[in-house]
Order: structure tokens, then sequence, then C-alpha cells
């Protein structure tokens, strides 16, 4: 498999190429001009390597940061809940409460009416 050569940008090349004449010497030929644009273009991609990973790291640090102070608001929500007290009623942990409430209402109603004249 052949390996394929990264394109570098054209303001890449030109910013290399303005950088190594502004520091051309006087009798130095334009192919050591190139060679030096060249070194440059390197240099410059090189550096822009090492800040796309630093940016990289830099969002994955972020992201776990993130991450984490989401779980501990997560699991301080959830002591918060614990420490309060249970302020479900008796009917919904017990369905057959209702049911017994409404029969002795019934038979307390039909002694009333079979007590009074």
């Amino acid at each position: 498999m052949k390996k394929q050569q990264k394109q570098v940008s054209p303001e890449t090349q030109a910013e290399a190429m303005a950088i190594a004449k502004s520091t051309q010497r006087p009798g130095q030929s334009k192919e050591q001009t190139k060679l030096i644009a060249q070194g440059i273009q390197k240099g410059i991609e090189q550096y822009k390597k090492q800040q796309k990973s630093k940016r990289r790291d830099a969002d994955k640090h972020r992201k776990k940061q993130q991450r984490e102070k989401a779980r501990q608001a997560e699991a301080a929500e959830l002591d918060s809940n614990q420490l309060l007290p249970q302020t479900s009623s008796d009917a919904a942990t017990n369905p057959r409460l209702p049911w017994i409430l409404l029969l002795l209402s019934w038979a307390g109603f039909a002694l009333y009416l079979a007590l009074v004249p």
C-alpha cells in the first residue's frame, strides 16, 4: 500500500516562502531559499499538529470534568432524596386500604340507619 502524502495548504506554502525570502542572505541561490522554505513549511505543519493535539487533549479533559460534575450532582440529588422523609401515603403502598375503608364506611352507615328510628 502506498503512503499518501498530505497535501500542504497553499497558505502554508506561501507563508513559508515569504519567511524564507525575508531571511534570505545576499548571494543565496533560489534552490537554497526553496529548501529553507520547505523546512519552515515542515515546522509550521508540525506546530499545527501539536496545537491540534493540545486542543483535543484539553477538550477531552473538559468533557471528563463535565461528566464528573454531572455524576456528583446526580449523587448529591440522590442523597438529598434519601434524607427527606417519605411522603407517600399508605394507600399508595397498600392497594387494599381504600377498599377496606369503603367497606367500613358502608357498614357504619348501615348501622346508623338501623339504630336511628
